[in-house]
């Protein structure tokens, strides 16, 4: 069995600004909705997966306000044009054969944490489509990371790749299981996360050195730098804080059970979707795909 967990906002966004000046007869931008379904057959195509949910971000939670007010302050609002192409894509979510999974005042990040855990102890293989560093951590026997940057490609030739403990560790310079706390270190600037002053790369060679955050926060007195000696010693409470901050919480109850996630696309209800957007070429993929699922017609008895 294998379960797709996609990150539905990065998505969205990542096909908005991808694609340009793509509307309908009507005016209505379809870039989003164009870039967002492609996009979603396209890792069915892939990955062929069994059971599958698309994740998005309802709301901060408490928790993480509470430690840090400016967390997600800097994010810039949503481009107006962008808005009724999400309200329209999260109902064609269901058409394209996936559940939308969300919980009020709770990230994506966070549920997509829960039902890997819960996947991973029912020995279900994960592939999570997001670009967010907190699911890096994750990653482990049964967790990989679906991606299609040509960085992450082993060859031009690829057109997707899957990300595992050796890729991310090679990608990050630590184990997943370490990820957390080269972020405590370095902040992470799209989520307002503020670093200390010592980069990505510095961060991860020190965490791998002495081991993990703890150890390396016990004996400061033992880095090589003096200049990171004196910024990691002036922020050992903002360092704590920002462990906090990246940890996923994993511990909410499954808005929907697993087995609940089987991919069933409604080709009738999806074509006439489609339809509105004007879609010509996918349009006619996704008929021929329907026909195709349908099978052969019956020969009626005599």
């Amino acid at each position: 069995m294998k379960f797709l967990l996609i990150d539905g906002h990065y998505y969205v966004y990542r096909s908005f600004f991808a694609i340009q000046n793509l509307s309908n007869s009507h005016g209505e931008p379809t870039n989003a909705i164009f870039g967002f379904t492609k996009t979603l057959r396209l890792m069915i195509k892939h990955l062929q997966p069994d059971l599958g949910a698309v994740f998005w971000d309802e709301g901060l939670p408490q928790r993480r306000v509470e430690l840090q007010p400016a967390y997600k302050e800097t994010r810039k609002e949503m481009p107006l044009p962008m808005v009724p192409q999400l309200n329209f894509i999260q109902k064609l979510v269901p058409l394209l054969g996936f559940k939308n999974i969300a919980l009020p005042n709770t990230e994506a990040d966070d549920l997509m944490g829960c039902y890997t855990l819960a996947a991973c102890k029912q020995k279900i293989d994960v592939v999570l489509a997001t670009n967010d560093k907190d699911l890096y951590q994750l990653v482990g026997p049964c967790v990989k990371v679906y991606t299609t940057a040509k960085a992450d490609l082993a060859s031009p030739k690829e057109a997707f790749a899957l990300l595992g403990e050796e890729q991310v560790t090679a990608k990050w310079g630590v184990p997943p299981t370490l990820i957390g706390d080269v972020l405590a270190i370095a902040g992470d600037t799209v989520d307002n996360i503020p670093g200390v002053g010592i980069g990505r790369k510095t961060a991860a060679t020190l965490i791998q050195e002495f081991g993990g955050l703890e150890a390396l926060l016990g004996k400061i007195d033992q880095v090589k730098s003096a200049r990171n000696r004196e910024k990691l010693t002036a922020a050992l409470d903002q360092i704590r804080q920002n462990r906090k901050m990246v940890e996923l919480d994993c511990d909410t109850e499954l808005p929907l059970p697993i087995d609940r996630l089987r991919i069933e696309p409604d080709y009738p209800a999806l074509i006439a979707a489609l339809e509105k957007c004007e879609f010509k070429s996918l349009l006619q993929e996704v008929r021929d795909e329907a026909a195709r699922a349908k099978g052969p017609a019956q020969p009626e008895l005599l």
